[in-house]
């Protein structure tokens, strides 16, 4: 798509913190919360996003109900910084920094609820994604983060970690499939697991250096990877011959962290400008939501995508050039009516089905 079709609806745009602005059907909702100096929204699902905000100073997992009124701050009082990374039904996962060290973490809607994943064999550990009673990311034991996932408890935690590898790590989750990526002689190959370090598949397509997987959804995967020195924005079908390079003419790095059914959201760098970014599985399929986004902010990035068969929901954050800070952000439409969809020509924007998201990104 033709990002420049949307040129002039920024300029039209106006948006407070914690007001909504729409056009052509996008909804945009600044969930950036009174007092704090930094917020990001890295996860949805549902009507809440889960992310981080930064307050006096320090960084703190932080939970939202589409608003910037109904944010909640999920740091425990243990932890010296906290990062809420993804959201599914109740839960929420992240990292809480506890002395010294990084601990996978879960929380079901509040501080007194937080739950400490981390096992005592482990130096490090993160948690990335969630997906129904599952939780998956890393831990770092010796020198070699492994790949893990967790059903609720640090004692539940099954080792991801492929033979052959020299480090993994998780990603995203969705029903039985997990994403993620693994060093193979220093070289990052993206990859996909079904809940053993056993069913492992390397994704890693012939011709890039590097690949990871950063969303999984369905029967696709989502993610980068790089050409020539340059980040590509790509996506998969389960295989490294399916694999489609998402890169748009023009842009000098791209990225996709999510996926629901045939729709990837991330963010393209144009011009030294990140802007918010929903393909349909093909490069020129590309729609700039940073479009949608008020004249102050001068970026834009699109972290996680879901749907609840009525809406498309698209959380990230944004650059605001009025107050000098990066700011949650929260794009929403309706899903159209199959009739319609050819006439809002939005690349295939159809009834989509859901997904999360993950940490330690690409940048």
């Amino acid at each position: 798509m033709n990002r420049n079709r949307f040129a002039l609806v920024a300029a039209a745009l106006t948006l407070a913190a914690g007001a909504s602005t729409s056009n052509a059907q996008w909804t945009v909702t600044n969930l950036h919360p009174p007092g704090s100096t930094e917020s990001i929204a890295y996860g949805v699902s549902g009507n809440q996003q889960a992310g981080t905000t930064r307050l006096d100073g320090l960084r703190r997992a932080s939970l939202w109900s589409g608003t910037a009124a109904s944010f909640v701050n999920l740091h425990p009082a243990a932890a010296s910084q906290s990062f809420g990374t993804a959201t599914s039904g109740s839960q929420q996962v992240g990292v809480v920094r506890i002395r010294d060290s990084n601990h996978a973490s879960l929380w079901t809607g509040t501080a007194d609820s937080w739950v400490d994943l981390h096992p005592a064999e482990a130096s490090n550990s993160g948690a990335n994604a969630v997906s129904g009673n599952q939780q998956g990311g890393f831990v770092l034991i010796g020198s070699t983060y492994r790949a893990s996932l967790w059903s609720g408890t640090a004692d539940s935690r099954v080792d991801l970690h492929p033979d052959g590898v020299s480090s993994s790590e998780i990603y995203s989750i969705s029903g039985n499939q997990q994403g993620g990526a693994v060093f193979v002689g220093g070289m990052r190959r993206a990859g996909l697991w079904s809940g053993t370090a056993a069913s492992f598949v390397n994704l890693h397509p012939d011709g890039p250096s590097t690949s990871a997987i950063y969303g999984v959804s369905a029967n696709q995967q989502v993610g980068v990877t790089q050409l020539d020195n340059v980040v590509h924005a790509s996506v998969w079908s389960g295989t490294a011959a399916s694999w489609v390079d998402l890169h748009p003419a023009g842009a000098t790095f791209s990225i996709a962290y999510a996926v629901s059914d045939n729709l990837q959201a991330g963010y393209c760098t144009f011009d030294y400008s990140d802007r918010a970014s929903l393909w349909s599985g093909t490069a020129e399929s590309r729609l700039d939501l940073h479009a949608f986004v008020p004249a102050s902010f001068s970026s834009s990035r699109a972290q996680a995508m879901y749907s609840d068969g009525v809406n498309i929901y698209i959380s990230g954050s944004g650059f605001n050039t009025e107050s000098g800070i990066e700011e949650a952000l929260l794009w929403t439409r309706p899903i159209p009516a199959p009739g319609a969809a050819a006439m809002l020509a939005l690349g295939g924007l159809v009834a989509a089905t859901r997904r999360r998201p993950q940490t330690a990104r690409c940048r």
